[in-house]
């Protein structure tokens, strides 16, 4: 992607905030991936219930950043790169938005698992978070840097994300089989699961989104687009 030669040093600004937003938001996504895993592992309710309180921050954040985005495309009518530019950054604060509320469905999951009695030490759960933190920083990375290289990897990374999701549920199947009793954990614990699981696949859709921005074409009907409907 050829660097941008702007003659408006206030128009420039104006992207970089955008991207500054977009780096902003991710490290609040994270840090709330990060606390959910933490309040359930460490059964910190008080934790699970900061990260639900702080969801709210990040819907206002999106918001702002979306508004902002909207209102450079009506004053500023960009072309070529910059539209795509800020295109793609609405859809990549789209994803962002949804991931925090994935990370708060954790901690009220994390909030009813505390108050029971510990099915099984938690394992893949916490490799799963490390795992899609790191996607999310390295799509917003692959974001600042134009860098298609690495939006690959984080694709090949959301394999990885999948295949722990199918060995919980496998692991946790064997559980409800074998005692009834361990069902309602065991359906909180896939939920759990699968969140991760569907923050991994945001993470990827902005890998694909990076794609578009820096070569104009569109990938993510090519590797399988996101579902609308997402989990309770």
């Amino acid at each position: 992607m050829e660097e941008r030669k702007h003659t408006s040093s206030h128009y420039e600004m104006e992207l970089q905030e955008i991207k500054n937003g977009l780096i902003y938001i991710g490290a609040l996504t994270e840090k709330a991936i990060q606390m959910a895993m933490q309040s359930l592992t460490e059964r910190n309710s008080d934790l699970a219930h900061k990260v639900i309180k702080d969801d709210d921050e990040i819907d206002k954040l999106d918001t702002e950043l979306e508004e902002r985005c909207i209102k450079i495309l009506a004053l500023r009518q960009p072309t070529a790169i910059d539209l795509r530019f800020i295109t793609t950054a609405i859809k990549i604060t789209g994803h962002l938005e949804r991931i925090g509320d994935m990370a708060a469905n954790i901690a009220e999951k994390a909030i009813q698992l505390n108050e029971e009695t510990k099915l099984k030490p938690y394992i893949d759960l916490p490799r799963m978070a490390d795992l899609v933190g790191e996607m999310i920083k390295k799509s917003l990375d692959s974001f600042i840097g134009n860098d298609l290289k690495m939006a690959e990897e984080v694709r090949r990374m959301e394999q990885i994300t999948d295949d722990l999701n199918e060995q919980i549920f496998r692991e946790l199947l064997i559980f409800m089989m074998e005692d009834s009793k361990t069902i309602h954990r065991s359906l909180m614990i896939m939920q759990v699961s699968k969140n991760l699981e569907r923050i991994a696949d945001h993470a990827k859709g902005i890998a694909d989104m990076v794609t578009y921005m820096v070569t104009g074409e569109c990938v993510r009907h090519q590797t399988g687009a996101l579902d609308e409907k997402e989990p309770a």
